[in-house]
């Protein structure tokens, strides 16, 4: 609690940012934090209560009455008042309903407007608040009233000025770095009439999917990009903060899926609800060693006749799943990140299948001369060296083909991916292994 107090009166008002303050409180433990919230200022509970994380929300807004919530409610962008109001829905219902009645209309009307979207839709992220200058305008006229909105507080984050016509339609976008050097007393579209192709904006609609509204900020460096319906009419924008939220809930998604582990299971305290969804996974992964395991006991015979068969086996198999692996993450990013076109597939097999082949190679070699030298066989050495290359070249090819296959099927490539992989190596890995032992050793 000192440090936060200490926070917020080295701070005046206007200096405070909720991050902080929220970083700070997630150091307390549970008693402290529930004296620290009340020091929260009111104008920025709502901030502090998006900051934090989900589990954290609800002992917030429980502090507070819904007239202290709906007047930090009221501070906020569009976008983060229905992110608040539809976070509030989850905890408590009537409360939720308390404290959107208690915003301004334009508030209200705003949030549901927002709510109206999926929430894959662009428009679920955009806000309403955009800085718009009619075609028709005077430069000169532009950067006055643009001041004095500065002057009023009323926007921030603003670098790009929309240009429309009377009807609201999208014509042009113009950085505010190009504005100051128009000539002010021409009109926007005679300024922007000198290169009208410059000042064309990349737009996104509002029914889009975000992750391609993602990829559009990613390869346009963009740090807002205009929101528009079918008719092309200006609805909101989305800035760079809320993709850079989103990219990180795609890399967290992604780590999570790979481990077969539900990302919204774990956002919760509900461990019965955590278990089962991890409890899934672990049956699948149960079914597919049980697999594993009948392979190694078609090759019984020849274990109990040469009993360093079974200590070398875990190695051809940690082997095979580690290299799969490396193989399996790499792809599942890249396409994650959109690296591999449609048609990319070979190139991305073929590079993964020679770098697993040439450490395939090299680990042959040291494994080889390992287990002849440990053994006092020189043929064992031969026989896990070739199914160490058997193996880590299968694990180069599944491990490259499974997320790329899932892909095409238009599933998520990281869904699942680790199981399959891992049944695969284990199964060649011991295939190869103990049928190469039966063929040449007995």
């Amino acid at each position: 609690m000192d440090k936060l107090t200490e926070y917020l009166n080295a701070h005046p008002h206007d200096e405070l940012h909720p991050t902080e303050i929220a970083k700070l409180l997630k150091d307390l433990d549970e008693k402290s934090f529930d004296k620290a919230v009340q020091a929260i200022p009111k104008e920025l509970i709502a901030d502090v209560a998006l900051e934090l994380p989900d589990r954290y929300f609800e002992d917030v807004v429980e502090s507070f009455t819904p007239e202290e919530i709906a007047k930090s409610v009221a501070e906020l962008e569009s976008d983060d008042q229905t992110d608040f109001i539809q976070d509030l829905e989850e905890v408590d219902h009537s409360i939720a309903k308390e404290v959107f009645e208690k915003l301004h209309e334009d508030d209200q009307a705003d949030i549901l407007q927002l709510k109206k979207y999926d929430e894959d839709e662009a428009g679920a992220y955009m806000q309403v608040e955009v800085y718009t200058a009619n075609l028709h305008h005077t430069v000169h006229d532009v950067i006055r009233e643009f001041a004095e909105l500065r002057r009023k507080d009323e926007l921030e984050n603003v670098n790009y000025l929309f240009v429309t016509d009377e009807n609201n339609f999208l014509r042009y976008g113009v950085g505010l770095d190009n504005l100051l050097v128009f000539d002010f007393d021409k009109t926007l579209q005679e300024n922007i009439e000198e290169n009208p192709e410059k000042y064309k904006p990349v737009v996104g609609h509002d029914h889009d999917d975000i992750h391609d509204i993602v990829k559009k900020f990613q390869e346009y460096d963009l740090s807002s990009m205009p929101i528009v319906d079918d008719r092309g009419v200006l609805l909101g924008r989305i800035t760079s903060d809320d993709i850079y939220d989103i990219m990180n809930e795609q890399a967290t998604d992604q780590m999570y899926n790979l481990a077969g582990v539900n990302d919204e299971a774990e956002d919760v305290d509900d461990l019965l609800k955590a278990g089962k969804a991890r409890a899934v996974w672990l049956a699948i992964n149960l079914v597919t060693a049980i697999a594993a395991s009948m392979v190694i006991g078609i090759f019984e015979g020849t274990i109990q006749s040469y009993v360093a068969l079974a200590v070398l086996m875990p190695i051809v198999a940690s082997m095979g799943g580690n290299a799969g692996t490396q193989s399996l993450t790499v792809v599942v990013r890249q396409l994650a990140l959109g690296e591999i076109a449609k048609h990319d597939a070979y190139r991305t097999i073929k590079k993964e299948v020679i770098l697993s082949l040439a450490n395939g190679l090299l680990f042959a070699i040291i494994i080889g001369l390992i287990a002849a030298i440990w053994f006092d066989k020189g043929m064992l050495g031969v026989v896990i060296a070739l199914s160490m290359v058997i193996n880590l070249l299968s694990a180069g090819f599944f491990g490259s083909m499974i997320p790329l296959l899932l892909k095409k099927m238009e599933i998520d490539p990281a869904i699942g991916s680790t199981v399959i992989l891992t049944t695969i190596t284990d199964v060649v890995g011991f295939f190869s292994f103990l049928g190469l032992a039966t063929l040449i050793l007995l």
